[in-house]
């Protein structure tokens, strides 16, 4: 079983069937954090 959790806030967005224990970052969209430099490029 895997998980799929937000790097920003670690809030966790979904899980998933795999062989293994697998922990995976993205970015949920109810998200509003600001620690990330992404939009001042």
């Amino acid at each position: 079983m895997g998980t799929i959790v937000c790097q920003t806030c670690d809030a966790t967005i979904a899980h998933f069937e795999d062989e293994k224990v697998t922990t995976l970052y993205g970015k949920c969209s109810k998200c509003d954090c600001s620690d990330t430099k992404e939009d001042e490029q």
